[in-house]
């Protein structure tokens, strides 16, 4: 990506330097643009190769397996604490099919308690 970066930055330093100096015109355009292209290609590639770097072939997307992507992103899931996870358990189900009950899970014991309680009915913990 630092290569492909430096290689397009390139068209625009030569671009100043030769401001108002048109001698060979077409060849300089020519190259400035194969080079702008061509800086555009690796920051591209590189991005891509990075990707898959920290996520694996799965967890990048350029390989369709479910299950060995959920493994490869099991580090960035962690990392983020297990938010969605937390946000779904914590829409259970009452008795009544179909009704859904919204509460605060308890961090100590998971016990769902009540949205407007401040201590855990459970084990009393802060929530």
């Amino acid at each position: 990506m630092i290569l492909g970066g430096l290689l397009f930055a390139s068209v625009f330093l030569t671009f100043f330097l030769h401001f108002g100096d048109f001698s060979d015109f077409n060849g300089r355009a020519r190259s400035s643009g194969f080079r702008a292209l061509g800086g555009m290609g690796l920051v591209a590639v590189g991005a891509m190769l990075r990707r898959m770097g920290a996520r694996g072939l799965a967890g990048s997307g350029a390989l369709l397996d479910p299950d060995k992507a959920r493994k490869d992103l099991e580090p960035y899931s962690r990392m983020a604490g297990g938010m969605l996870h937390d946000a779904m358990d914590a829409f259970e189900k009452s008795g009544t099919p179909g009704e859904q009950v919204t509460g605060i899970k308890c961090r100590e014991c998971g016990h769902v308690n009540h949205e407007t309680d401040k201590l855990c009915s459970q084990c009393g913990k802060p929530l």
